[in-house]
């Protein structure tokens, strides 16, 4: 029993989607955009547009994905969907760095 665990968590883990971060810097000069709706310090000014600083890396690229995508179709999904589609992956992942490590 003791070595099917090892062998369960590494089985595991090769199973999990793999996940490349992004360049922090290459972002920041990315989201100019994103600031009319999410502020410029990732802050959003208008009641309902969610704050993208300190969010979660993966969440971000995984949330981009699924409006470029058309997975999302919330309230918010006309507004963003074109936003996503003008991005590619490495930008999402670097626009997702960006947010991540601000406050």
């Amino acid at each position: 029993m003791k070595q099917l665990l090892p062998l369960g968590l590494a089985a595991m883990m090769m199973a999990a989607p793999s996940f490349a971060a992004g360049d922090a810097e290459a972002g920041k000069a990315k989201a100019a955009i994103c600031a009319a709706c999410h502020g410029a310090n990732g802050i959003a000014m208008i009641p309902g547009y969610p704050n993208l600083a300190g969010q979660n890396e993966q969440y971000l690229v995984s949330a981009l994905k699924a409006y470029k995508s058309g997975e999302r179709t919330g309230a918010q999904a006309m507004i963003m969907k074109p936003q996503a589609d003008m991005l590619s992956d490495a930008d999402m992942a670097n626009l997702a760095a960006y947010f991540a490590q601000m406050k």
